[in-house]
């Protein structure tokens, strides 16, 4: 199969993250990578261009690290109770995920965090977790 190589201008799941040269398939790049402007072809110009997009790429890496320590910092000291319906055996009829903490944290404190942002091991099934 004929390849070529491309630099990624955005971030996309399966293939690679911003300013990351990658090697796909010619009709995938040429059909659906470059002309929605998510990559644009390797060449001794753009090669130039890659630095920018390094740069680029380290200050928005940095700027997310900076805003989830401070989100961390800020939801790390707060403890949240929820209710959850059992049984006479204490089994639960149902469990707290990610969705429950989040509209929790929005009308408690005000917060706005996108639910994929809260990782759970699996979802809160027993009491005392």
């Amino acid at each position: 199969m004929p390849s070529t190589e491309i630099i990624l201008t955005e971030n996309i799941p399966g293939l690679g993250a911003e300013a990351d040269v990658v090697k796909v398939r010619r009709g995938y790049a040429r059909n659906y990578l470059l002309p929605r402007g998510k990559a644009y072809e390797l060449t001794p110009a753009s090669l130039r261009q890659l630095d920018n997009l390094k740069k680029k790429r380290a200050e928005r890496e940095a700027r997310e690290l900076n805003e989830a320590e401070e989100l961390s910092r800020r939801i790390g000291k707060i403890s949240a109770t929820f209710t959850l319906a059992t049984g006479e055996t204490g089994k639960a009829f149902g469990s707290i995920t990610a969705q429950d903490i989040v509209n929790r944290l929005k009308t408690d404190l005000g917060l706005e965090i996108d639910r994929h942002k809260i990782v759970l091991d699996r979802p809160i099934k027993d009491t005392g977790e």
